[in-house]
């Protein structure tokens, strides 16, 4: 059975998911459920408001232990469902999620806009109307209204479900533990802990803004100087005044206010204090969790395909996708008693696809076999013997396995060194990268496989990607992958740029802008790489789910909550899992790490 549903909440001005968070808007006092709709299968969409306990009632007559529920963004609507009413569907399904996936950027993600995109029917606007009111303002003839606006809205997202019927299996069981890590929240958070580190983080960014002088803040190239010097890149844009390339410093350049979101501390000041806030982003996540912990378990909140790869994005105004190694944040998440955290990270997953796609024989050989790969490409660069390499040239050639595979120049890689404290002058960047690329002729030839490819997407032709053409170019329709969607480059193009030079180009979108993004053959290789690695930890996260209930995904890494007195055998099981090879891939040596404790930080 298919149980279709959609929650009508009280909203205003200032209490709505537009200035706080799912999380906090569901759990906070202020919350109301004006009514609900719920259809079984296909049938007609009932409404009905009432009082919390009438609600409830009403919702437990139907049988949603043994149905699949959906609804549009059923992360709001699924933990209404367990957490004011304590009901657990047997699965869920996110129409959301799922045009996510179909479609990226190209549609849109509200309910309206893929309505019309698939023809099936107007969304109202009588949600409009309720700004402000509580359930007892509601006179009898508007609650009716507002009860056929939340059937017609259920009505549309069942038929926008069946009209994605042929989504794959396998990811619509991804989309169901990505909601429950929301929805059914089982890490603890440390209250004292977090109080404590948010005391240390507006000491320490008291002291960083103390040390950049007014004139470094107000003056753009000093400003970027600055930047260059911790390790990053100043953003650009194209001026509107005279069309010149010049800095992207302003709060409406979203690649410059990213920089709040940097690992490192001294980024994060830096660009609070040119912007003119009064917090960096650790200090706004620290109080983010602590009125958390405040008020319940911590709801993981994950984006299912935020990035075009397929890969998961963090998501209400919560970003856990970014904690650093070693963040004090990480030892403030805590499983509950009488659990361990334990965490799997996947080895050199991106690293190790590129290896098996391209075909390069003796670098999967050396990864099966458990070689120092990184120890091995420092020999090359360096003509010595393995025996004789130093810590500083294996991570080097760290570097060079992990960055240089997709196509990256000697200058790009002289500033990925740097920020890592190391410095190397252009002229050695330059040798070391074609040394790569001549070790490795069969990852450099697969670049040039991916740009008749970028071809084949232009001319909506057919062709085939990778060893053995694992992957199928499926003309305009992008790069069938083998879980069955798509890598797509909407609107692939050829386009002139500023300096009259003809490169290659696709529509994203941010926001409301359309934004040229620039492809090429090694770029498009580092999408499929880094969409396979998200496949194959898809699949594993699923395997895991079976026996441990998976709590957070982050990159390639994989956390479940594991009873203590079973924490060495889920360990054995869990890296098993994760050294399982996909069926499309069966020479594919995977590896993994893993560690547990009684806090994400300890793992």
């Amino acid at each position: 059975m298919i149980l279709t549903i959609d929650f009508e909440t009280f909203y205003s001005q200032e209490f709505s998911l537009s200035k706080i968070t799912t999380e906090e808007y569901i759990r906070s006092p202020e919350f109301e459920v004006i009514g609900v709709a719920v259809q079984v299968d296909g049938g007609e969409p009932e409404w009905f408001s009432g009082d919390a306990l009438q609600t409830h009632a009403f919702l437990s007559r139907f049988d949603w232990g043994n149905s699949t529920a959906v609804a549009h963004n059923a992360v709001f609507d699924g933990a209404i469902l367990n957490w004011l009413y304590g009901i657990k569907p047997k699965g869920w399904v996110d129409t959301l999620s799922m045009a996510r996936a179909l479609h990226g950027t190209e549609v849109g993600g509200s309910l309206k806009v893929l309505a019309e995109h698939y023809k099936l029917g107007v969304k109202g606007t009588e949600v409009v109307d309720a700004l402000g009111l509580r359930r007892e303002q509601f006179g009898a003839e508007q609650l009716a209204q507002y009860g056929e606006y939340c059937k017609n809205d259920v009505a549309l997202t069942w038929k926008l479900y069946k009209a994605m019927g042929d989504f794959p299996e396998v990811e619509l069981s991804l989309i169901d533990i990505t909601l429950r890590m929301f929805t059914e929240p089982v890490l603890q958070l440390d209250r004292l802990a977090l109080g404590e580190h948010l005391l240390r983080v507006q000491a320490r960014k008291l002291e960083l803004l103390g040390e950049f002088d007014k004139d470094i803040l107000m003056s753009n190239p000093k400003f970027a100087g600055a930047l260059t010097e911790l390790g990053v890149t100043p953003p650009m844009k194209v001026s509107p005044a005279n069309g010149s390339q010049t800095y992207a410093f302003s709060k409406s350049d979203e690649e410059f206010t990213a920089l709040l979101d940097h690992d490192n501390l001294r980024v994060q000041a830096l660009v609070a204090a040119r912007l003119g806030t009064k917090s960096t982003l650790e200090e706004t996540r620290t109080e983010r969790l602590i009125g958390t912990a405040e008020r319940g378990p911590l709801p993981v909140p994950l984006r299912y395909y935020a990035a075009h790869t397929g890969r998961w994005g963090g998501d209400d105004k919560l970003n856990l996708q970014n904690l650093p190694r070693g963040s004090l944040l990480k030892k403030c998440i805590i499983a509950p008693i009488g659990y361990y955290i334990l965490d799997s990270d996947s080895s050199q997953i991106e690293a190790r696809t590129l290896a098996w796609l391209a075909g390069q024989t003796d670098l999967v050989e050396a990864f099966d076999r458990g070689e120092d790969v990184y120890r091995i490409m420092a020999a090359r660069i360096y003509n010595k013997a393995e025996a004789d390499i130093t810590k500083e040239e294996r991570f080097v050639g760290k570097t060079t396995i992990l960055g240089a595979g997709y196509g990256m120049g000697p200058d790009r890689f002289q500033v990925q060194l740097k920020t890592f404290g190391v410095t190397i002058d252009s002229k050695e960047c330059k040798r070391i990268i074609d040394t790569y690329r001549k070790t490795y002729g069969r990852i450099t030839k697969l670049w040039a496989e991916a740009g008749r490819a970028i071809d084949a997407i232009m001319e909506d032709k057919h062709t085939t990607l990778g060893v053995n053409g694992v992957l199928n170019v499926d003309g305009k329709k992008g790069i069938l992958l083998p879980n069955g969607l798509r890598l797509k480059y909407p609107n692939l193009r050829k386009h002139q740029d500023d300096d009259g030079d003809t490169e290659t180009v696709y529509d994203t979108k941010k926001g409301k802008a359309t934004i040229l993004t620039r492809i090429y053959g090694g770029k498009v290789i580092e999408n499929v790489c880094q969409a396979l690695a998200r496949i194959i930890i898809g699949d594993q996260m699923l395997i895991v789910n079976k026996k441990y209930r998976v709590v957070m995904t982050v990159h390639d890494a994989i956390a479940c909550v594991v009873p203590e007195e079973e924490i060495h055998t889920a360990k054995e099981y869990i890296e098993l899992c994760m050294r399982l090879r996909p069926s499309w891939a069966m020479d594919l040596p995977l590896n993994c790490e893993a560690g547990y404790g009684e806090s994400y930080g300890d793992c």
